[in-house]
């Protein structure tokens, strides 16, 4: 008998969006109860394609949250699917383990949660065994596949995993194995969690997949956040489809103005690349971190009046529909002004000594660098290694902040014509 279930990971319930945009009361409310509001959007699409059963593969909370309502709610959502006859099937990630919700939830009936050892559970109405093991402490680095039941023959065998696999640079290693030792368990699908980034991989002998998460929170989780419909058949044949249940997606957008002269022209320009943005989103919210590029004489009248320019982008994306704008920033340069002489022109002259090596900066970078190592023994330890982990790196940073640094005090040293008050 064929079984249908959506596989979903990496909820994280109640956790908030990490995005400037909440500053924009429009969007404030929409993405701090964003989390919930795609869980629900799962459940709902639970009923919309009339599953049998769904699979959490961890991370139902973050480790931080404390909040008995949001085991409340997330009870109540259950209990929606159990008393329709529809099974839940949950395992607890590296968050899960820390939360300490987690040990006080009181699971509605038909909701099964796997333990740290190791369980298979038959679902005969269906020929079919799910095997689950969960997180009993929030570290795991060693493999956990050995735990794992053998594949029950003749049965469709679906497995629930929570790991990092071969490893991700934004997450750290957790459960890990590889794809094939995956293969050689001899499960037909591997319903996966924690790494947030979907992916796929199909094969004669097993289905693997890493859903996601089915909510973005931050510029670092762009694109379209999904869930995964999955039907296996009576031959054990795997059929699987991306769904999208998120609120809001982020995106990073780079708008190349290189030559453009004319403000009107750079708005008409991010304009064209927002409303292609805003036509092309799953979700019915998109969060947008603009990057402005390219050699333009716009480029100190955009430093100067960046106000203006963030008003504008906001603008825009308003009349593009449903387009929030988190925050701009930019890569632009003046253009060399060569046909002008040093003497007509002392600003240019500055520029000249200022960012193309026209006086020795040792002891400007030397400065600069302490700072930022000062700074990075301030930051949480999660973020130390992000913000710059051998000196090569700090040596890069500091010298993109000097030529920012130059090109903010050259900004307000240009005189511009038509200066917008």
């Amino acid at each position: 008998m064929t079984i249908k279930f959506i596989h979903t990971a990496d909820v994280h319930l109640d956790s908030p969006l990490h995005t400037l945009a909440v500053r924009d009361p429009e969007i404030a409310d929409i993405v701090g109860m964003a989390t919930r509001q795609a869980f629900v959007n799962i459940i709902d699409l639970c009923f919309e394609e009339n599953v049998d059963a769904l699979l959490i593969a961890g991370d139902l909370y973050d480790g931080e949250l404390r909040s008995m309502k949001t085991a409340a709610f997330l009870v109540d959502q259950l209990r929606r699917l159990t008393s329709e006859d529809i099974h839940v099937f949950i395992i607890k990630g590296n968050h899960d383990a820390e939360s300490k919700i987690t040990r006080h939830v009181h699971w509605p009936e038909g909701v099964h949660v796997f333990s740290g050892r190791g369980e298979s559970i038959e679902l005969d109405e269906f020929d079919a065994v799910i095997h689950g093991l969960s997180f009993a402490k929030p570290h795991m680095p060693e493999s956990l596949l050995p735990k794992y039941k053998p594949a029950a023959p003749d049965r469709i065998n679906i497995g629930l995993l929570h790991t990092s696999l071969g490893g991700d640079a934004a997450h750290d290693v957790y459960a890990p194995c590889s794809i094939q030792n995956l293969i050689d368990q001899g499960y037909d699908y591997w319903a996966l969690g924690h790494i947030h980034k979907r992916s796929v991989n199909e094969s004669t002998a097993c289905t693997i997949v890493m859903p996601g998460n089915p909510q973005g929170r931050s510029v670092r989780e762009v694109g379209p956040r999904s869930v995964t419909l999955v039907e296996i058949s009576d031959d054990r044949s795997v059929t699987v489809e991306e769904r999208s249940v998120a609120v809001a997606q982020f995106e990073r957008l780079d708008v190349d103005i290189a030559g453009i002269d004319d403000w009107g022209d750079m708005v008409v320009r991010f304009e064209n690349v927002l409303a292609e943005c805003s036509g092309a989103k799953v979700a019915n919210n998109v969060i947008v971190r603009l990057e402005l590029l390219g050699a333009t004489p716009l480029a100190s009248r955009l430093r100067r009046d960046f106000d203006v320019l963030l008003e504008e982008a906001r603008s825009a994306g308003k009349r593009a529909g449903a387009t929030f704008i988190e925050a701009v920033s930019l890569s632009v340069t003046t253009p060399s002004l060569e046909t002008k002489s040093s003497v007509a022109d002392p600003v240019s002259e500055l520029r000249s000594l200022m960012l193309d090596g026209g006086f020795n900066r040792n002891v400007v970078d030397q400065e600069v660098g302490d700072l930022l190592r000062q700074l990075q023994k301030h930051l949480p330890p999660e973020l130390r290694d992000r913000f710059g982990k051998v000196d090569a790196e700090i040596v890069t940073l500091v010298d993109e902040y000097c030529r920012q640094g130059a090109e903010e005090v050259l900004a307000r040293l240009e005189s511009v014509e038509g200066r917008t008050e």
